[in-house]
C-alpha cells in the first residue's frame, strides 16, 4: 500500500480523501484535531491534547519550520508528499512532492504582482520597508484607499486598512496594495498537461463578525458554486497557466463590475477543497494526484450547492465535545481557544442554496454552544 505524506497547518481534508482512496497517510498539522485521527495512520501536530491547554495565536505562533520538525521522522518513509497551506514543497524532496514543487516567488505578492502586472489586472502594489514608505504613498493619492499587508501568508490574517495606520505601527517586509471595491471571489483550477481548467467558482466569506472573524479581511469560508461570467473561469486559468502550475490551484480575484482584479494566487489545495468534493461528486485529492501524474480525471459539473464556515471563539473559552453533524475540525475536550483563535469547520451541501446555509448556521450555533467562557487565570 503506497504511504502518502501530507503537511500544512490543517491537513484534515486532504488526509481524510487519500484516506478514502486506500493510502496509507501520515499527516503533519498545527492544530490537534480529534477527526484528523479518524483519516490518518500515523500523525504529528505541534499544539498540544492535553486537557486546558492553549490553541495560543496561530499568527503570532505559527512557523513554517515547526511543520517542518514535526514532519521530519516521516519523509524518507513515504513514497509521495503533499504540501498545504502553511508547508513549503521547497523545504521536501522534489521527486516525491505531488502538486508544484516551487512556490516561493508566488506567494510573495509583490514578487506575483510583478510577474502578473501588465498582463492582467491587479490593484496598484508597492513594495513597503517601514510604515513612512506606506504614509508617504498615501499621502501622494489621497482619492485612493490602500491595505497594509504582509508580503507572505494566507487567510487574509495581518490585513490592515492603511487609514488605520499610524507612525507607530511596526511593519517590515509588506505590501501597500490599493483597495478595490467589489466581490470576492474565488475559482479553483485544475492544471495538467492539457492546460487549465476552472472546475468550480465560489464566493468568500470575508471578516464575518458573526463568526467570531476578528480580522477584518480574514478569510471564513466559502459558499459554492457561485454564478459568475465566463470571462473569470477564462481568466483564472490563463493565471495559472501564465504561471505554469500544475494540479489544484486558486485564484482570488475581486469582480468589481465589469473588471476582475487579481489578488492572490494559491498554488496548492485551496479552502474550497470540501466544498469542491461536496459540489461536484469528486475526490479531490485523487483528481489532484491523477492530473499532476499525467492522467486523465474528468471533473463534473456542480450538482449541488455547498457552504463552509470557519467559526471563531468570540471569547475566551474551553471546550465541550462537539459529536455535532456537519462539524469538522474539532479540538479535544477541555481545549482552551482564545479569543479570536478558530475552534471548528463547519461543511453543508444542498441541492437548494438556501438549505445549505440553514444547515450550516444550525452547526455553527451547536459549535458555540459546546463553548464555555474561561477567562484569563482561570
Amino acid at each position: 500500500m503506497e504511504k502518502v505524506l501530507v503537511v500544512g497547518s490543517n491537513t484534515r481534508p486532504v488526509a481524510s480523501s487519500l484516506k478514502k482512496l486506500g493510502y496509507t497517510v501520515y499527516a503533519v498539522d498545527y492544530f490537534y484535531t480529534e477527526d484528523l485521527a479518524e483519516c490518518s495512520d500515523y500523525r504529528r501536530s505541534v499544539l498540544s491534547p492535553e486537557p486546558y491547554s492553549s490553541s495560543g495565536n496561530f499568527a503570532h505562533d505559527f512557523q513554517p519550520s515547526l511543520l517542518l520538525d514535526a514532519a521530519r521522522d516521516f519523509v524518507d518513509e513515504v513514497d509521495f508528499i503533499i504540501c498545504t497551506s502553511g508547508a513549503s514543497p521547497e523545504n521536501f524532496p522534489k521527486d516525491r512532492v505531488i502538486g508544484n514543487k516551487h512556490i516561493s516567488c508566488f506567494e510573495d505578492k509583490y514578487k506575483l504582482y510583478k510577474k502578473l502586472n501588465g498582463e492582467f489586472k491587479l490593484p496598484e502594489t508597492y513594495f513597503i520597508s517601514d510604515i513612512h514608505d506606506a504614509l508617504e504613498i498615501g499621502h501622494q493619492y489621497p482619492e485612493k484607499r490602500f491595505l497594509l499587508k504582509p508580503i507572505s501568508g494566507s487567510g487574509g490574517v495581518g490585513i490592515l486598512n492603511l487609514e488605520d495606520a499610524d507612525e507607530t505601527c511596526d511593519i517590515t517586509s509588506s505590501v501597500l496594495q490599493e483597495i478595490v471595491e467589489g466581490e470576492s471571489v474565488s475559482a479553483s483550477v485544475m492544471a495538467g498537461a492539457d492546460g487549465a481548467q476552472t472546475i468550480l467558482t465560489s464566493q468568500q466569506i470575508i471578516g464575518d463578525e458573526g463568526l467570531g472573524q476578528m480580522e477584518p479581511y480574514g478569510y471564513c469560508g466559502n459558499m459554492a458554486p457561485h454564478s459568475l461570467p465566463l470571462e473569470i473561469s477564462r481568466i483564472a486559468e490563463e493565471v495559472v497557466e501564465a504561471l505554469k502550475l500544475t494540479g489544484s490551484n486558486g485564484v482570488d480575484m475581486i469582480r468589481s463590475h465589469d473588471e476582475t482584479h487579481i489578488i492572490e494566487v494559491n498554488p496548492r489545495f485551496q479552502g474550497t477543497f470540501e466544498c469542491a468534493e461536496a459540489c461536484l461528486g469528486v475526490n479531490m485529492a485523487e483528481a489532484h494526484m491523477k492530473i499532476c501524474m499525467g492522467d486523465n480525471f474528468s471533473i463534473p459539473k456542480p450538482t449541488k450547492f455547498a457552504v463552509k464556515k470557519i467559526i471563531f471563539a468570540k471569547e475566551r473559552s474551553l471546550t465541550e465535545k462537539m459529536d455535532f453533524p456537519g462539524v469538522y475540525d474539532k479540538p479535544p475536550v477541555k481545549t482552551v481557544i482564545e479569543m479570536g483563535e478558530p475552534i471548528a469547520t463547519v461543511v453543508s451541501s444542498d441541492k437548494i442554496l438556501e438549505n445549505a446555509l440553514f444547515s450550516a448556521d444550525e452547526s455553527v450555533k451547536n459549535v458555540y454552544s459546546a463553548l464555555t467562557l474561561f477567562p484569563s487565570g482561570s
